[in-house]
């Protein structure tokens, strides 16, 4: 692969603040609004913004369920602390990859991101 594939050094370190679990979707929401950046940062945006989400929809879930359901509460607690720990791994993982100039994708979930957010986004 050739060197222009990868990002340079400071759009790197931008990356890596996208994917900053829960904080980092701020700043790819913003990227995302504004509607400029380059093709590395808008699919990145996407992946966090999927991921961020995608966490946060379960962690409630889980969480209103235990409060509301009959179903022993202290399971739904365990797998939104499973949810959340898988969270925080896959984006340490993600930068990891960054950092080693691989290609930041998840198979399958880097697709649904593109198709859900390219329709409303950019």
């Amino acid at each position: 692969m050739a060197d222009s594939q990868f990002p340079t050094l400071p759009n790197r370190l931008l990356l890596l603040f996208y994917l900053i679990p829960v904080i980092g979707f701020f700043p790819s929401l913003w990227t995302l609004y504004r509607r400029q950046g380059s093709k590395e940062q808008f699919a990145l945006s996407r992946l966090s913004i999927t991921l961020a989400g995608t966490w946060l929809l379960g962690y409630l879930l889980m969480g209103v369920g235990a409060e509301t359901s009959e179903f022993p509460a202290l399971r739904l607690l365990i797998l939104n602390s499973f949810l959340t720990s898988g969270y925080f791994l896959v984006s340490l993982w993600l930068m990891f990859l960054l950092i080693q100039g691989k290609a930041v994708r998840l198979p399958g979930f880097s697709q649904w991101a593109e198709r859900i957010l390219s329709k409303h986004l950019p």
